[in-house]
């Protein structure tokens, strides 16, 4: 029986049993990636005694070059479907990830191998979110899609607050090689989720063309160019997140290095504020309810760039410690809006033939960008001092609600159906 409340109204708003399933799938392998935070350089270090500019090509050209990887795949994507495709990407990672205890049981494991594993786990990831992405679009009413990004985003800053506490303590006690192993048992899970959800999924059509041509790899890319809403918020979740990712390890250098905080002081300043996201995601519904969908993406959207300047300032003692907490506090509640706000819009402004593409080409370049930044600023902050660089990132920052859309998005022009096959004539 159901009840007179409104749908997506009260907090407890239910959207199936199948998105349950891939709730908490989400949930289960987020877990586990944060269980793992950290635990490559720490491999890396510990294990095989790298540099740091092996363990800094570890994660950026393992990200880049994943990202290029990845590229054809999201054509690829588009005309399956799509719960094969998260299987097996979660099947991919969670064999990838394995061979490292194995290397490391045998003692035949290498800094290749985990440059090589970094780059499959990279295109893996970006191949599943622009899969789950378009899958959502069609497994949902476009009136729910807002809720379940509301509710991935809450699971998200979640997973953040306990997994590197947890994997933190793992690793004192088991080494860094279990945590990878929990990280590759939660891509198990995960498939045994996303195969639990049943249901019958229709295989997409193709079209005209028969096979894949070397110009469709670009299809995410114009589709997203030609759009007049989607082309700024594009260019602003790039360079946004990635100056903000660029400013991490200069940050790390900084405060673990020259202003002498504990390695835990380090870590209590990026996981307390986390909480900010959790009470963000779970603000979102209600303010674009109260406020509109354009509104809060661009306040949210300015409101966040005005934290990461605030670094700069950052000095030794609790003082310092407090003045980390609280921009991170800050930008990471702004972020816990705006992304499950800015997640919903991207949805709604593409196609559903379209969606694999756009969300992969999006990725793409998010996680290249990401790379190119921190290389980038790695060598800024040799050259300035770490301190400089981060101030120059943040005043960066400071531009991107320029790159937001400027006004409310036009409705999706909705494809023109089919004209139905005339009956044939009947010769009895």
């Amino acid at each position: 029986m159901r009840s007179g409340r409104r749908p997506g109204r009260a907090l407890g708003h239910r959207l199936g049993r199948r998105f349950g399933w891939l709730w908490a799938a989400y949930g289960t392998s987020a877990l586990g990636t944060w269980l793992a935070f950290g635990a490559f350089p720490l491999i890396a270090v510990r294990v095989l005694h790298a540099g740091p500019a092996e363990v800094a090509a570890l994660s950026s050209a393992g990200a880049a070059v994943g990202a290029a990887v990845a590229v054809p795949l999201g054509p690829w994507v588009e005309f399956r479907r799509k719960r094969p495709v998260l299987i097996t990407m979660d099947l991919a990672r969670c064999a990838a990830l394995l061979t490292i205890p194995v290397a490391f049981a045998l003692g035949v494991l290498t800094f290749v191998q985990l440059l090589l594993v970094s780059v499959v786990v990279a295109a893996a990831d970006i191949t599943f979110r622009a899969a789950s992405g378009a899958y959502l679009k069609t497994l949902l009413p476009a009136g729910d899609l807002l809720v379940a990004n509301a509710r991935f985003e809450s699971t998200a800053w979640t997973t953040t607050i306990i997994g590197p506490p947890l994997g933190g303590a793992a690793i004192g006690f088991l080494g860094p090689v279990a945590t990878v192993v929990a990280d590759a048992v939660s891509y198990l899970l995960s498939t045994l989720g996303i195969r639990a959800m049943g249901g019958d999924e229709a295989r997409p059509e193709r079209g005209a063309a028969p096979r894949m041509r070397a110009g469709d790899l670009l299809d995410g890319w114009r589709y997203i160019l030609a759009d007049a809403s989607l082309r700024p918020l594009f260019f602003n979740t790039a360079l946004f997140n990635g100056l903000v990712m660029a400013a991490e390890p200069l940050l790390a250098v900084l405060m673990l290095g020259r202003l002498g905080f504990a390695p835990w002081q380090y870590g209590l300043a990026f996981a307390a504020p986390s909480i900010g996201g959790l009470i963000g995601s779970r603000l979102a519904r209600p303010l674009v309810t109260r406020y509109g969908q354009h509104r809060v993406l661009a306040a949210t959207g300015t409101l966040r760039a005005l934290w990461p300047v605030g670094l700069a300032f950052l000095g030794p003692g609790a003082g310092g410690l407090l003045l980390v907490m609280g921009v991170e506090l800050g930008l990471i509640f702004c972020c816990g809006v705006f992304n499950p706000v800015y997640a919903t819009y991207r949805l709604e402004r593409t196609a559903p033939d379209r969606a694999a593409r756009t969300l992969s080409a999006w990725a793409v370049t998010t996680k290249a960008s990401t790379a190119l930044l921190t290389a980038l600023w790695g060598v800024l902050g040799a050259l300035l001092g770490p301190r400089t660089a981060i101030g120059l990132a943040g005043v960066l920052i400071l531009a991107t609600p320029l790159l937001l859309p400027r006004r409310p998005a036009a409705p999706l022009a909705e494809p023109e159906p089919e004209p139905e096959p005339e009956p044939e004539p009947d010769h009895a």
